[in-house]
């Protein structure tokens, strides 16, 4: 079934019918994009995950960045055409279920889930390494102290988080830029060392970066810049959301992916060796171009960024809930549970909800929770670029909206290079995620679908305007 798209129940400027109060229209396209650059937050993006594509691709990471940077201009045209067709908090399983069916939605639903869940601990456990010139902490008590004080943060009203983490934000690009200077200005290599392909191995040996690493390490490259889809979450939100929608997610990958990339190209042609490069410790590196004293402002810097990123990601992941149960998705009493707002406005169990056991998260094995991240980031991509391929069907082809250029080619390669991108995955990593997603089916298929006409209806609000 594909006509899942209704209206939401009727509603006052302040409560449904039921009872339950709506998100308020309170932030243009400027306080949506702080709030999208700040849940791509590119700062801790660069400190806490890019070290790790250093490890595996040395020289070669800046180029596979660039190359999933490419791949993430399509992803944004879709969804910056389903953000716009279909303004929902619901994200992606609200686009998909319009246009491929509620089991497609529900299974990338779950996929989000899983990314909403996932991503934040692992953001929040490279604060420890960052805060470290003041004081050494265990990081996955501190990545969990961040996530409680991100949660605290997130149950405020959503203008207030705007100018909160808009002053982050600015302090993250000012560190993103320092590195960058210091980089180029300490630049040992030249531009050519871009696309050497080479890693530093065992006993002191350089290894060649193969071209099915460059492919399997995509997968994390695309979740280097993947916040910018948080402007689709804050769409009933925004103000005019099927204008706001694609001018913020195209910004903001924009302005994200030049924030990352070039300091991730200074870092590859500033380190001595590249034994320093493949072991990653950029704080190490900006310290020995510089002093002690600039070491710890861009340190500072990187563990605020992190705080940042936690907060924005907390009201983006409490929104898919609160949707998904204003959807009936679940049982009812958990659905009235997870659709209650609170007095700011903000939708606070199911802030709870995402935020404890984000927290609990950071006591689980980093390598596990980048691996299954990287697989549903690639697989829920996947799944939108489907949808976008169904997008202009029917009723919906004249329904105002932002449309992509070079429609369906886009959307076709798209497919093609995802599906491929993600057989190349760590086998443990796809049986993970093809593991929940089972379970996830066979919840579908024995409590959803025989409920079809009472719960997972995809909805739109009421007062959706151009």
């Amino acid at each position: 079934m594909t006509d899942t798209l209704r209206p939401a129940e009727p509603a006052s400027a302040t409560e449904t019918g039921d009872g339950q109060r709506k998100l308020k229209r309170s932030i243009g396209v400027v306080g949506g994009t702080l709030l999208t650059l700040s849940c791509v937050t590119p700062a801790s993006t660069l400190f806490v995950v890019v070290p790790d594509l250093f490890g595996t691709l040395g020289t070669a990471t800046a180029l596979t960045i660039a190359i999933g940077s490419v791949l993430c201009i399509a992803v944004a045209f879709c969804y910056a055409e389903l953000g716009t067709l279909i303004p929902s908090a619901g994200g992606e399983y609200a686009m998909v279920s319009t246009l491929a069916g509620r089991l497609a939605g529900w299974l990338v639903f779950v996929l989000s889930l899983l990314v909403v869940v996932i991503v934040p601990p692992v953001i929040a456990m490279g604060t420890a390494d960052y805060i470290a010139p003041l004081v050494h902490v265990d990081p996955a008590l501190t990545g969990a102290g961040v996530m409680l004080l991100a949660t605290l943060a997130g149950l405020l009203d959503l203008r207030a988080n705007a100018w909160i983490t808009g002053v982050f934000l600015v302090l993250e690009v000012i560190a993103a830029a320092v590195v960058a200077v210091l980089g180029f200005s300490h630049a040992h290599r030249g531009a050519g060392s871009l696309v050497s392909m080479q890693v530093a191995g065992a006993h002191g040996s350089f290894d060649p970066v193969t071209a099915a690493l460059v492919v399997s390490g995509l997968a994390i490259a695309l979740f280097v810049t993947q916040g910018f889809s948080t402007a689709v979450y804050l769409s009933e939100e925004l103000e005019h959301p099927r204008r706001d929608v694609a001018r913020t997610v195209l910004a903001t990958l924009a302005i994200s992916t030049v924030i990352i990339l070039v300091p991730v190209a200074a870092i590859t042609m500033g380190a001595t060796d590249l034994r320093e490069l493949t072991g990653g410790d950029l704080s190490a590196m900006v310290t020995a171009w510089s002093n002690t004293a600039v070491g710890t402002f861009v340190s500072l810097c990187v563990a605020l960024a992190i705080v940042n990123a936690g907060i924005v990601m907390v009201i983006q992941n409490s929104r898919v809930l609160f949707a998904s149960a204003r959807d009936k998705a679940w049982p009812t009493p958990v659905n009235g549970l997870l659709s209650r707002l609170g007095r700011f406005g903000s939708p606070w169990v199911a802030t709870l909800t995402v935020g404890i056991p984000g927290a609990l998260l950071c006591f689980v094995d980093l390598d596990t929770l980048y691996g299954v991240t990287g697989v549903s980031v690639t697989a829920m991509y996947l799944l939108v670029a489907v949808a976008a391929l169904l997008g202009r069907r029917d009723g919906h082809r004249h329904t105002p909206a932002w449309r992509m250029p070079l429609w369906p080619a886009v959307p076709v390669l798209l497919i093609a290079v995802l599906g491929y991108v993600l057989v190349q995955q760590d086998p443990a990593y796809l049986l993970w995620t093809g593991g929940i997603t089972a379970v996830a089916t066979l919840y579908w298929a024995l409590y959803l679908r025989p409920r079809r006409d009472t719960h997972w209806l995809v909805s739109l609000p009421e007062d959706t305007r151009s």
